[in-house]
């Protein structure tokens, strides 16, 4: 189950996200599923088409399966996505 702790260590594809601060100001509002994810980027799927976003520099809501809604900075993201799902340990999430 995915809960605000465990978030960084499991799959995002397929997760609602929506960027709520970003580096870039045309990247603020961007929502959508997430339909692809890189060591540095998300492809957040909006209006059939894909935008790439920086992880690193931005701050993203996400809903959880369960409704919840968790913001993360992007910066505890970058790493690639089988060796970040593999870590274990505390997580410091607001």
């Amino acid at each position: 189950m995915i809960t605000a702790e465990t978030l960084a260590r499991h799959e995002l594809v397929g997760l609602e996200v929506a960027v709520v601060a970003a580096s870039n100001p045309d990247l603020i509002g961007v929502d959508g599923a997430v339909v692809m994810e890189t060591t540095r980027t998300l492809g957040i799927e909006r209006e059939g088409r894909v935008l790439q976003v920086p992880k690193a520099e931005a701050t993203f809501e996400w809903t959880l399966p369960s409704g919840e809604q968790v913001r993360v900075d992007g910066e505890r993201l970058v790493g690639r996505p089988a060796r970040r799902t593999e870590t274990r340990g505390d997580s410091t999430w607001r």
